[in-house]
Parts: structure tokens; sequence; C-alpha cells
């Protein structure tokens, strides 16, 4: 399939542009900020869905909240030390899960773009568990119009 424009692309009528969460600074034009967060919001929980319908479980879980979303990653941000290893709990059920906003305004730049990789990459689970190649790292709404439209199709419907 061929790489759509971003720009093109819309959802619920609003572009995600990802110019804000690269030069964000005291100019920023504000109410563009906000549409990003609106625009991410309207897209996590669309991917929430399709999720729940294909039940399938995300890798980073989402706290839905319109275009005050987050993302979810259990990974540890540190390694862990020779006493947590060989502790009778296991590790991964110690891991507390570090929470990352959808949006930009007053919050750290990196952890929101950080935030958007992840919710791309739920999209790329839920690609995969298609049998759909994701467009890219940096194509949410690309990549979120390609998984509606494969899973909308009726070789996907009728299978």
């Amino acid at each position: 399939s061929k790489l759509l424009d971003q720009g093109s692309l819309t959802i619920s009528g609003l572009h995600l542009t990802m110019l804000p969460f690269k030069k964000m600074s005291f100019f920023t034009d504000k109410k563009e900020v906000q549409r990003s967060a609106i625009a991410l919001g309207y897209a996590a929980h669309a991917i929430s869905l399709i999720a729940s319908y294909l039940e399938v479980p995300l890798r980073y879980p989402l706290q839905l909240g319109g275009s005050r979303s987050y993302i979810h990653d259990y990974a540890p941000s540190i390694e862990p030390t020779s006493s947590e290893l060989t502790s009778t709990s296991s590790l991964s059920t110690n891991l507390k899960p570090i929470e990352f906003p959808i949006f930009l305004e007053g919050q750290d730049t990196t952890r929101a773009a950080y935030a958007v990789f992840l919710l791309n990459k739920d999209l790329e689970q839920l690609l995969n568990f298609i049998g759909v190649n994701s467009l890219g790292p940096c194509h949410v709404l690309a990549n979120l119009k390609e998984l509606l439209r494969t899973i909308l199709s009726p070789e996907y419907i009728d299978r």
C-alpha cells in the first residue's frame, strides 16, 4: 500500500501535526497544541476500541481521558540489582507502570513524543495481529487508517 501524506489525514476533522513535539517554545501556537492533543485522544480511543474488538491486550495500556489521555509502559527504567533478581517474587510483578502523557500542554516534550511513539507501537501491534505492515513510527493517523481499512474490508470480515 502506498505511503499517505500525513498532512492530508484527519480524525474528526482534526489534523495531527507533530511540529509542536519537535519545536515547542513559548511562541508555539497553543491552539495547535490543543488540536494535536484532541486528535491524539481520538486516536487513542479508537485504538482502544479496536483492540477490544479484536480481543488483543495492548502492550502499552491506555488511560483514556480525551485530550488528556495517557499511555503506560511497564518496562523497567533501570537495570535490576542482583538482590532484586534473586528475590522470591518475580521481577515482572514488581514493575510499576510509567505513565506518559499523550499531549504536550504543561509536559516535557520528550515524554510526550515518547508517548506518541508508544501509541504507534500499539497500532503496530494491532496491524501485526491482522497481518498488515506498519507504515512507520511517525504515521499514527496513516497506520490507524490502514488498520480501519483492513478490518472493515469484506476480505477481513468474511474470514
